[in-house]
Protein backbone atom coordinates (compact mmCIF):
# COMPACT_ATOMS: atom_id res chain seq x y z
CA UNK A 1 0.00 0.00 0.00
CA UNK A 2 1.06 4.24 -0.80
CA UNK A 3 0.44 6.00 2.11
CA UNK A 4 1.02 9.83 2.36
CA UNK A 5 2.67 10.67 5.63
CA UNK A 6 2.07 14.33 6.57
CA UNK A 7 4.88 15.74 9.54
CA UNK A 8 6.04 18.87 10.38
CA UNK A 9 9.26 17.81 10.67
CA UNK A 10 11.38 18.01 7.37
CA UNK A 11 14.73 17.63 6.43
CA UNK A 12 15.76 20.66 4.81
CA UNK A 13 19.40 19.92 3.34
CA UNK A 14 17.89 19.03 0.05
CA UNK A 15 18.21 21.37 -2.79
CA UNK A 16 16.92 20.95 -6.07
CA UNK A 17 18.85 21.72 -9.78
CA UNK A 18 17.73 23.61 -12.45
CA UNK A 19 14.39 22.34 -14.01
CA UNK A 20 14.92 20.81 -17.16
CA UNK A 21 11.79 20.35 -18.86
CA UNK A 22 10.90 17.28 -21.54
CA UNK A 23 8.17 17.65 -23.79
CA UNK A 24 6.42 15.22 -22.76
CA UNK A 25 6.16 16.73 -19.03
CA UNK A 26 5.38 20.13 -20.96
CA UNK A 27 2.63 18.43 -22.85
CA UNK A 28 1.46 16.53 -19.96
CA UNK A 29 1.37 19.53 -17.57
CA UNK A 30 -0.67 21.37 -20.34
CA UNK A 31 -2.91 19.43 -20.74
CA UNK A 32 -3.61 19.17 -17.12
CA UNK A 33 -3.37 22.82 -16.74
CA UNK A 34 -6.23 23.00 -19.37
CA UNK A 35 -8.31 20.49 -17.82
CA UNK A 36 -8.06 22.21 -14.51
CA UNK A 37 -8.93 25.65 -15.77
CA UNK A 38 -11.77 24.21 -17.33
CA UNK A 39 -13.28 22.98 -14.30
CA UNK A 40 -12.20 26.38 -12.48
CA UNK A 41 -14.57 27.74 -15.01
CA UNK A 42 -17.58 26.00 -14.15
CA UNK A 43 -20.43 27.81 -13.11
CA UNK A 44 -21.08 25.55 -10.17
CA UNK A 45 -17.64 26.76 -8.87
CA UNK A 46 -19.39 30.23 -8.24
CA UNK A 47 -22.11 28.57 -6.93
CA UNK A 48 -20.03 26.57 -4.23
CA UNK A 49 -17.59 29.26 -3.64
CA UNK A 50 -21.16 31.44 -2.49
CA UNK A 51 -21.73 28.43 -0.10
CA UNK A 52 -18.68 27.87 1.44
CA UNK A 53 -18.49 31.13 2.33
CA UNK A 54 -22.04 31.50 3.83
CA UNK A 55 -21.05 28.38 5.80
CA UNK A 56 -18.30 30.75 7.41
CA UNK A 57 -20.07 33.74 7.57
CA UNK A 58 -23.06 31.76 9.69
CA UNK A 59 -25.45 32.48 6.95
CA UNK A 60 -25.54 28.47 5.61
CA UNK A 61 -27.66 27.89 2.14
CA UNK A 62 -26.87 24.17 3.16
CA UNK A 63 -24.35 21.97 4.67
CA UNK A 64 -20.89 21.59 2.39
CA UNK A 65 -19.07 18.20 2.01
CA UNK A 66 -15.35 18.03 1.49
CA UNK A 67 -13.63 14.59 1.05
CA UNK A 68 -9.61 14.73 1.53
CA UNK A 69 -8.28 12.17 -1.25
CA UNK A 70 -4.48 12.49 -1.22
CA UNK A 71 -4.66 10.32 1.85
CA UNK A 72 -6.56 7.67 0.02
CA UNK A 73 -4.52 4.34 -0.66
CA UNK A 74 -4.48 4.02 -4.42
CA UNK A 75 -6.94 6.95 -5.69
CA UNK A 76 -3.78 7.96 -7.34
CA UNK A 77 -1.08 5.94 -8.36
CA UNK A 78 2.84 6.64 -9.41
CA UNK A 79 2.45 4.43 -12.25
CA UNK A 80 0.04 7.10 -13.55
CA UNK A 81 2.98 10.26 -13.28
CA UNK A 82 4.58 10.92 -16.15
CA UNK A 83 6.75 13.70 -15.41
CA UNK A 84 10.55 12.71 -14.56
CA UNK A 85 11.65 16.10 -12.80
CA UNK A 86 10.80 15.88 -9.26
CA UNK A 87 9.23 19.34 -8.61
CA UNK A 88 6.89 18.83 -11.85
CA UNK A 89 5.91 15.34 -10.79
CA UNK A 90 4.61 16.70 -7.50
CA UNK A 91 2.60 19.90 -9.69
CA UNK A 92 1.34 16.63 -12.11
CA UNK A 93 0.43 15.48 -9.21
CA UNK A 94 -1.63 18.03 -7.48
CA UNK A 95 -3.38 18.83 -10.57
CA UNK A 96 -4.35 15.18 -11.44
CA UNK A 97 -5.90 15.23 -7.36
CA UNK A 98 -7.52 18.10 -7.60
CA UNK A 99 -9.02 16.92 -11.60
CA UNK A 100 -10.45 13.61 -10.26
CA UNK A 101 -11.91 14.40 -7.25
CA UNK A 102 -14.08 16.94 -9.23
CA UNK A 103 -14.95 14.15 -11.51
CA UNK A 104 -15.23 11.27 -9.56
CA UNK A 105 -15.76 11.84 -6.16
CA UNK A 106 -18.94 14.66 -6.43
CA UNK A 107 -18.29 16.36 -2.74
CA UNK A 108 -18.14 20.69 -2.77
CA UNK A 109 -14.18 20.78 -4.37
CA UNK A 110 -13.42 24.00 -5.05
CA UNK A 111 -10.34 24.41 -8.07
CA UNK A 112 -9.88 28.38 -8.53
CA UNK A 113 -8.38 30.08 -11.73
CA UNK A 114 -5.28 29.74 -10.78
CA UNK A 115 -2.23 27.21 -9.43
CA UNK A 116 -0.41 28.00 -5.96
CA UNK A 117 2.52 27.27 -4.65
CA UNK A 118 3.92 27.81 -1.43
CA UNK A 119 7.63 29.79 -0.72
CA UNK A 120 10.22 27.31 0.16
CA UNK A 121 10.98 27.68 3.82
CA UNK A 122 13.82 26.17 5.83
CA UNK A 123 14.16 26.23 9.89
CA UNK A 124 16.89 25.07 11.97
CA UNK A 125 16.52 22.57 14.76
CA UNK A 126 15.47 23.16 18.45
CA UNK A 127 19.44 22.77 19.46
CA UNK A 128 18.09 19.38 19.35
CA UNK A 129 16.83 16.78 16.70
CA UNK A 130 13.51 15.71 16.47
CA UNK A 131 13.57 12.11 14.67
CA UNK A 132 10.99 10.37 13.29
CA UNK A 133 11.32 6.74 12.64
CA UNK A 134 8.18 5.92 9.86
CA UNK A 135 6.97 2.42 9.06
CA UNK A 136 7.26 0.86 5.79
CA UNK A 137 3.59 -0.10 5.71
CA UNK A 138 1.52 2.49 7.73
CA UNK A 139 1.37 5.83 8.82
CA UNK A 140 2.73 5.31 12.36
CA UNK A 141 5.83 6.71 13.14
CA UNK A 142 7.84 7.50 16.71
CA UNK A 143 10.22 10.23 17.16
CA UNK A 144 12.96 9.76 19.18
CA UNK A 145 11.82 12.05 22.20
CA UNK A 146 15.32 14.14 22.56
CA UNK A 147 14.27 15.76 25.71
CA UNK A 148 14.04 13.53 28.66
CA UNK A 149 14.60 15.72 31.78
CA UNK A 150 13.87 19.05 32.95
CA UNK A 151 18.03 19.53 32.95
CA UNK A 152 17.48 18.32 28.94
CA UNK A 153 15.69 21.76 28.76
CA UNK A 154 18.70 23.86 28.47
CA UNK A 155 19.42 22.14 25.11
CA UNK A 156 17.00 24.22 23.15
CA UNK A 157 17.82 27.18 21.22
CA UNK A 158 15.64 29.18 19.11
CA UNK A 159 15.05 28.17 15.45
CA UNK A 160 16.42 29.74 12.44
CA UNK A 161 14.39 30.47 9.37
CA UNK A 162 15.51 31.09 5.48
CA UNK A 163 13.43 31.51 2.60
CA UNK A 164 14.60 30.03 -0.40
CA UNK A 165 13.27 32.65 -3.11
CA UNK A 166 15.86 30.88 -5.87
CA UNK A 167 14.21 27.45 -5.74
CA UNK A 168 10.32 28.80 -5.00
CA UNK A 169 10.82 31.97 -7.86
CA UNK A 170 12.41 28.93 -10.27
CA UNK A 171 9.70 26.52 -9.78
CA UNK A 172 7.31 29.14 -10.70
CA UNK A 173 9.04 30.93 -13.62
CA UNK A 174 9.29 26.87 -15.45
CA UNK A 175 5.15 26.49 -14.39
CA UNK A 176 4.54 30.15 -16.06
CA UNK A 177 6.86 29.13 -19.05
CA UNK A 178 4.86 25.69 -19.11
CA UNK A 179 1.36 26.49 -18.22
CA UNK A 180 1.07 30.26 -17.82
CA UNK A 181 -1.03 31.37 -20.78
CA UNK A 182 -3.51 28.91 -19.47
CA UNK A 183 -3.09 28.83 -15.75
CA UNK A 184 -1.66 31.86 -13.96
CA UNK A 185 0.36 30.64 -10.77
CA UNK A 186 0.47 32.47 -7.67
CA UNK A 187 3.33 32.45 -5.10
CA UNK A 188 2.33 32.71 -1.15
CA UNK A 189 2.27 31.03 2.32
CA UNK A 190 3.89 28.04 3.17
CA UNK A 191 3.02 24.28 3.85
CA UNK A 192 4.07 23.13 7.07
CA UNK A 193 3.09 19.41 6.22
CA UNK A 194 4.35 18.48 2.66
CA UNK A 195 7.99 20.16 1.97
CA UNK A 196 8.82 19.30 -1.08
CA UNK A 197 7.87 21.71 -3.95
CA UNK A 198 4.90 21.31 -6.00
CA UNK A 199 2.84 19.25 -4.17
CA UNK A 200 1.32 21.26 -1.18
CA UNK A 201 -2.13 20.65 -0.19
CA UNK A 202 -1.55 22.58 3.11
CA UNK A 203 -0.50 25.64 1.43
CA UNK A 204 -1.99 28.56 3.48
CA UNK A 205 -2.71 26.57 7.07
CA UNK A 206 -1.06 28.76 9.50
CA UNK A 207 -0.55 25.89 12.08
CA UNK A 208 0.12 26.70 15.75
CA UNK A 209 1.33 23.19 16.50
CA UNK A 210 3.19 24.01 19.79
CA UNK A 211 2.09 20.67 21.63
CA UNK A 212 2.54 18.47 18.68
CA UNK A 213 6.25 19.85 18.91
CA UNK A 214 6.35 19.57 22.75
CA UNK A 215 5.16 15.60 22.20
CA UNK A 216 7.79 15.24 20.07
CA UNK A 217 10.13 16.86 22.19
CA UNK A 218 9.76 15.26 25.61
CA UNK A 219 7.13 12.10 24.72
CA UNK A 220 3.78 11.32 26.09
CA UNK A 221 5.02 10.51 29.62
CA UNK A 222 6.29 13.61 30.51
CA UNK A 223 3.51 15.95 28.44
CA UNK A 224 1.11 13.98 30.82
CA UNK A 225 3.05 13.78 34.02
CA UNK A 226 5.30 16.68 33.92
CA UNK A 227 2.14 19.01 34.89
CA UNK A 228 2.33 17.20 38.40
CA UNK A 229 5.91 16.40 39.03
CA UNK A 230 7.69 19.43 37.07
CA UNK A 231 5.37 22.18 36.26
CA UNK A 232 8.09 24.73 35.55
CA UNK A 233 9.27 22.44 33.52
CA UNK A 234 5.84 22.47 31.31
CA UNK A 235 5.47 26.23 31.20
CA UNK A 236 9.07 26.79 30.58
CA UNK A 237 8.95 24.49 27.12
CA UNK A 238 5.63 25.79 26.06
CA UNK A 239 6.79 29.06 26.59
CA UNK A 240 9.59 28.32 24.58
CA UNK A 241 7.61 26.98 21.76
CA UNK A 242 5.00 29.61 21.52
CA UNK A 243 7.64 32.63 21.37
CA UNK A 244 9.09 30.41 18.59
CA UNK A 245 5.65 30.75 16.35
CA UNK A 246 5.60 34.17 17.38
CA UNK A 247 9.28 34.71 16.01
CA UNK A 248 8.07 32.30 12.62
CA UNK A 249 4.83 34.02 12.05
CA UNK A 250 6.32 37.53 12.26
CA UNK A 251 9.38 36.78 10.41
CA UNK A 252 6.90 35.07 7.58
CA UNK A 253 5.40 38.71 7.65
CA UNK A 254 8.15 40.68 7.88
CA UNK A 255 9.79 39.06 4.69
CA UNK A 256 6.31 39.43 2.79
CA UNK A 257 5.60 35.78 2.50
CA UNK A 258 1.68 35.65 3.63
CA UNK A 259 -0.77 36.02 1.18
CA UNK A 260 -4.70 35.86 1.77
CA UNK A 261 -6.01 32.69 2.63
CA UNK A 262 -9.69 32.80 2.41
CA UNK A 263 -9.79 30.91 -0.91
CA UNK A 264 -9.78 27.47 -1.16
CA UNK A 265 -6.63 26.72 0.78
CA UNK A 266 -7.20 25.07 4.07
CA UNK A 267 -8.29 27.35 6.99
CA UNK A 268 -7.92 24.54 9.11
CA UNK A 269 -7.35 20.28 8.35
CA UNK A 270 -9.19 20.44 4.86
CA UNK A 271 -11.70 23.13 5.19
CA UNK A 272 -11.90 26.24 2.92
CA UNK A 273 -11.56 29.29 4.16
CA UNK A 274 -13.84 31.36 2.06
CA UNK A 275 -15.70 33.75 4.59
CA UNK A 276 -16.75 37.71 4.44
CA UNK A 277 -14.92 38.68 7.85
CA UNK A 278 -11.58 38.78 6.69
CA UNK A 279 -9.95 39.99 3.13
CA UNK A 280 -10.52 38.41 -0.25
CA UNK A 281 -7.46 36.74 -2.07
CA UNK A 282 -6.23 39.65 -4.33
CA UNK A 283 -7.17 42.87 -1.75
CA UNK A 284 -4.98 45.32 -2.47
CA UNK A 285 -3.14 45.97 1.10
CA UNK A 286 -0.70 45.31 3.68
CA UNK A 287 -0.91 41.71 4.68
CA UNK A 288 -1.32 41.89 8.62
CA UNK A 289 -1.86 38.77 10.67
CA UNK A 290 -4.99 39.74 11.54
CA UNK A 291 -6.10 39.08 8.10
CA UNK A 292 -5.87 35.63 7.94
CA UNK A 293 -7.03 32.09 9.27
CA UNK A 294 -4.95 30.35 11.95
CA UNK A 295 -5.14 26.37 13.14
CA UNK A 296 -5.04 25.94 16.45
CA UNK A 297 -5.36 22.49 17.89
CA UNK A 298 -3.97 19.94 20.20
CA UNK A 299 -4.84 16.34 19.84
CA UNK A 300 -2.29 15.33 21.99
CA UNK A 301 -3.75 16.78 25.15
CA UNK A 302 -7.03 14.63 24.46
CA UNK A 303 -5.45 12.90 27.95
CA UNK A 304 -5.26 16.09 30.08
CA UNK A 305 -8.15 17.40 32.05
CA UNK A 306 -9.95 20.24 30.88
CA UNK A 307 -8.68 22.45 34.04
CA UNK A 308 -4.61 21.39 33.51
CA UNK A 309 -5.11 21.87 29.63
CA UNK A 310 -6.44 25.51 29.98
CA UNK A 311 -3.67 26.10 32.86
CA UNK A 312 -0.49 24.16 31.20
CA UNK A 313 -1.54 24.11 27.40
CA UNK A 314 -4.59 25.83 26.38
CA UNK A 315 -3.18 29.77 27.01
CA UNK A 316 -0.02 29.37 25.41
CA UNK A 317 -1.88 28.19 22.34
CA UNK A 318 -4.43 30.98 22.24
CA UNK A 319 -1.56 33.24 22.40
CA UNK A 320 -0.42 32.62 19.51
CA UNK A 321 -4.14 31.91 17.83
CA UNK A 322 -4.67 35.37 18.85
CA UNK A 323 -2.21 37.25 16.78
CA UNK A 324 -4.52 36.05 13.60
CA UNK A 325 -7.92 37.29 12.39
CA UNK A 326 -9.44 34.00 12.76
CA UNK A 327 -9.17 30.66 14.03
CA UNK A 328 -10.55 27.24 13.42
CA UNK A 329 -9.96 25.12 16.47
CA UNK A 330 -9.15 21.40 16.65
CA UNK A 331 -8.11 18.28 14.44
CA UNK A 332 -9.14 14.83 15.93
CA UNK A 333 -9.42 15.64 20.04
CA UNK A 334 -12.45 15.47 21.80
CA UNK A 335 -13.66 19.45 22.13
CA UNK A 336 -17.24 18.98 24.20
CA UNK A 337 -15.61 18.80 27.81
CA UNK A 338 -13.19 21.75 27.42
CA UNK A 339 -14.98 24.15 24.69
CA UNK A 340 -15.82 26.71 27.53
CA UNK A 341 -12.16 27.30 27.98
CA UNK A 342 -11.63 27.52 24.01
CA UNK A 343 -14.06 29.90 23.43
CA UNK A 344 -12.85 32.21 25.95
CA UNK A 345 -9.70 31.96 25.64
CA UNK A 346 -9.75 32.27 21.52
CA UNK A 347 -11.93 34.61 20.85
CA UNK A 348 -11.53 35.00 17.33
CA UNK A 349 -12.63 31.54 16.72
CA UNK A 350 -14.94 30.39 14.62
CA UNK A 351 -14.99 27.09 12.93
CA UNK A 352 -15.00 23.95 15.70
CA UNK A 353 -13.87 20.25 14.70
CA UNK A 354 -15.88 17.83 16.00
CA UNK A 355 -14.37 14.52 15.23
CA UNK A 356 -15.91 10.71 15.91
CA UNK A 357 -14.97 11.26 19.49
CA UNK A 358 -17.27 14.01 20.60
CA UNK A 359 -20.59 13.70 21.68
CA UNK A 360 -22.58 15.44 18.53
CA UNK A 361 -25.48 16.67 20.33
CA UNK A 362 -23.47 17.92 23.49
CA UNK A 363 -21.38 19.88 21.15
CA UNK A 364 -23.86 20.99 18.47
CA UNK A 365 -25.58 22.53 21.40
CA UNK A 366 -22.63 24.27 22.49
CA UNK A 367 -21.78 25.61 18.99
CA UNK A 368 -25.32 26.52 18.36
CA UNK A 369 -25.29 28.90 15.37
CA UNK A 370 -22.36 30.86 16.85
CA UNK A 371 -19.56 28.80 15.32
CA UNK A 372 -19.00 26.47 12.54
CA UNK A 373 -19.99 23.09 13.20
CA UNK A 374 -16.89 21.33 11.40
CA UNK A 375 -17.67 17.46 11.46
CA UNK A 376 -15.33 14.62 10.56
CA UNK A 377 -16.84 11.42 9.76
CA UNK A 378 -15.57 8.59 11.68
CA UNK A 379 -12.70 7.31 9.30
CA UNK A 380 -12.12 3.67 10.40
CA UNK A 381 -16.08 3.06 8.98
CA UNK A 382 -15.00 3.62 5.61
CA UNK A 383 -12.00 1.54 5.55
CA UNK A 384 -11.10 -1.87 4.58
CA UNK A 385 -14.13 -3.57 3.85
CA UNK A 386 -16.46 -0.57 5.09
CA UNK A 387 -19.60 -0.37 7.21
CA UNK A 388 -22.54 1.56 5.68
CA UNK A 389 -24.72 0.68 8.81
CA UNK A 390 -21.88 2.87 11.09
CA UNK A 391 -21.71 5.12 8.11
CA UNK A 392 -25.39 5.81 7.95
CA UNK A 393 -25.65 5.81 11.79
CA UNK A 394 -22.55 8.59 12.09
CA UNK A 395 -24.50 10.62 9.56
CA UNK A 396 -27.95 10.36 11.05
CA UNK A 397 -26.72 11.54 14.23
CA UNK A 398 -24.78 14.25 13.14
CA UNK A 399 -27.63 16.09 10.88
CA UNK A 400 -29.97 15.09 13.79
CA UNK A 401 -27.90 17.35 15.75
CA UNK A 402 -27.03 19.75 13.39
CA UNK A 403 -30.89 20.67 12.63
CA UNK A 404 -31.87 20.02 16.20
CA UNK A 405 -29.38 23.23 17.30
CA UNK A 406 -29.52 25.52 13.85
CA UNK A 407 -25.77 24.97 13.12
CA UNK A 408 -23.62 26.03 10.28
CA UNK A 409 -21.98 22.90 8.78
CA UNK A 410 -19.78 21.11 6.83
CA UNK A 411 -18.50 17.06 6.36
CA UNK A 412 -14.94 17.17 5.81
CA UNK A 413 -13.66 13.55 5.54
CA UNK A 414 -10.28 13.06 6.61
CA UNK A 415 -7.77 10.13 7.38
CA UNK A 416 -9.47 7.53 4.71
CA UNK A 417 -6.12 5.81 4.17
CA UNK A 418 -7.37 2.44 2.96
CA UNK A 419 -10.95 1.50 1.50
CA UNK A 420 -9.48 -2.14 -0.05
CA UNK A 421 -9.05 -0.66 -3.45
CA UNK A 422 -12.68 0.46 -3.77
CA UNK A 423 -12.70 3.86 -5.48
CA UNK A 424 -16.47 3.81 -5.85
CA UNK A 425 -17.06 3.85 -2.00
CA UNK A 426 -16.03 7.57 -1.90
CA UNK A 427 -18.81 8.87 -4.05
CA UNK A 428 -20.97 6.48 -2.70
CA UNK A 429 -20.79 8.10 0.94
CA UNK A 430 -20.79 11.10 -1.09
CA UNK A 431 -24.84 10.68 -1.91
CA UNK A 432 -25.48 9.08 0.97
CA UNK A 433 -24.48 12.22 3.10
CA UNK A 434 -26.12 14.25 0.65
CA UNK A 435 -29.43 12.01 1.04
CA UNK A 436 -29.03 12.42 4.61
CA UNK A 437 -28.85 15.34 4.89
CA UNK A 438 -31.11 16.33 2.21
CA UNK A 439 -29.08 18.27 -0.38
Amino acid sequence: MDYTVMSNVHDETKHFAQIVISDKERNRLRELAAQWIAIANEPIMTTRKRQWKAVRDLKPERPMILFETFTVSGFLTDDELLCENEMLRNVEKFLLYGIRQYNNVGDDIVLEKYFRIPWKIHKSDYGVSIVEHHADDSMGYMSNFPIHTPDDLDKLKERTFEVDRNETLGLKNALEEIFGDILPVKVGNYDNFFADSGFNPFCGLNFVGTTMDAFKLMGNDNLLMWPYDHPEAVHRIMRFLTDDRIRYFNWMKDEGLFDFNTDNQFAGPSGYGYVSDLPAVGTDKQIELTDLWVWPESQECAMVSPPMFDEFYLKYIAEVANMFGMAYYGCCEEVGDRFIQIKNAIPNLRTVSVSGWNDFEKVAEMIGKDYVYCRKPTPAHMSNAGDWELMEKDLSVTYEATKKHGCSTELIVRDVYDVGGDMKRLPQWVELAKKTFGI
